[in-house]
């Protein structure tokens, strides 16, 4: 079984450090505003998703000022989609349920997402690779066993990069189901959020708890934890007080990632300063609008100036 080692942080791919010393005559500056795509969900007061809204609906913001839309789309596109599953040994009980609820994900998605399987205790494996053959994940699922400690924020780190590394479709989920707090991992929390803000990744994270158990133990800084990484991105974070809502669950996430609307802009701010841009989405009040909630990423970090070596010259010279 390929194991993962413990590997650097995951970089933005849109980061560029500039070199230190720099000739006029050899170098010049390219400006480079990037257009922001936003993945956003629209959810009515039952968790449904609200389909048919037109771009003129939305509004969004950067750092508070609105800005000018340019994109806008609704569509259900192939996913990547990484699957990021707590083998620890408190999951034991809980196996079998999770498989069937994982495979309801896989089956209720579109049918051209690729998916890959990573699980996590003492260690960080990746049990398989990205693939649209539903029998090699059932395969896979069938093949974790449970034992150890649990090294969540290892998990959700490496399984981060290497589903954007990795995977093929522009549109990226990571699938998180645990049911405990990390005691294992060598990264932080604060590590993790930083990579995860800085990827185009949507998180769902599924906090698990033992059947019939009323306790708050799961209340504290694991249910935390996977409510950060879920919010930062856009995604969405779920308690469910049993094991047997998972499978309504992984559905109900399957059902929103079809159903979300993409809305992109190119800010008004075309500073390259590698800054945090805030992001909020809001929808205008319309007559027969039912009340709705609104998920995207909080926000992003800029390109930093990109600066290319002008060699035209040198060229010239050559001819």
């Amino acid at each position: 079984m390929l194991r993962f080692l413990l590997a650097s942080i995951l970089m933005a791919a849109t980061t560029v450090t500039a070199p230190q010393h720099l000739d006029n005559s050899d170098y010049r500056l390219t400006v480079d505003v990037e257009l922001v795509q936003l993945p956003v969900s629209v959810i009515d007061k039952h968790g449904l998703p609200v389909r048919g809204l037109r771009q003129e609906q939305f509004t969004v913001y950067e750092d508070k000022v609105e800005q000018n839309v340019s994109l806008f789309k609704q569509e259900d596109v192939p996913l990547s989609v990484g699957l990021v599953i707590d083998a620890s040994g408190s999951m034991n009980s809980k196996m079998d349920r999770l498989r069937t609820a994982a495979m309801t994900f896989v089956h209720e998605s579109n049918p051209e997402d690729e998916t890959s399987i990573v699980s996590f205790a003492d260690d960080v494996e990746l049990k398989q690779d990205f693939t649209a053959d539903t029998q090699k994940l059932s395969r896979a699922l069938e093949a974790i066993s449970t034992t150890g400690y649990t090294s969540l924020y290892d998990a959700i780190l490496l399984g981060a990069k290497h589903l954007q590394e990795e995977g093929s479709h522009e549109k990226k989920v990571l699938l998180i189901v645990s049911d405990g707090d990390d005691n294992r991992s060598h990264y932080s929390l604060n590590q993790v959020l930083e990579s995860l803000r800085e990827s185009k990744i949507i998180v769902y994270s599924v906090g698990l708890r033992d059947e019939f158990d009323d306790s708050q133990m799961f209340d504290s800084q694991g249910r935390k934890a996977l409510k950060k990484v879920a919010e930062v991105t856009g995604g969405a974070s779920y308690f469910p007080r049993s094991v047997s809502e998972v499978q309504q669950i992984c559905r109900t996430i399957a059902r929103d990632l079809r159903n979300q609307y993409t809305i992109g802009y190119r800010p008004s701010n075309d500073k390259l300063d590698g800054s945090w841009r805030k992001v909020l989405v809001r929808i205008k009040p319309a007559k027969g609008l039912p009340s709705v909630k609104i998920r995207t990423k909080q926000g992003y970090y800029a390109p930093l100036v990109r600066i290319t070596q002008e060699l035209s010259g040198r060229l010239a010279a050559e001819f």
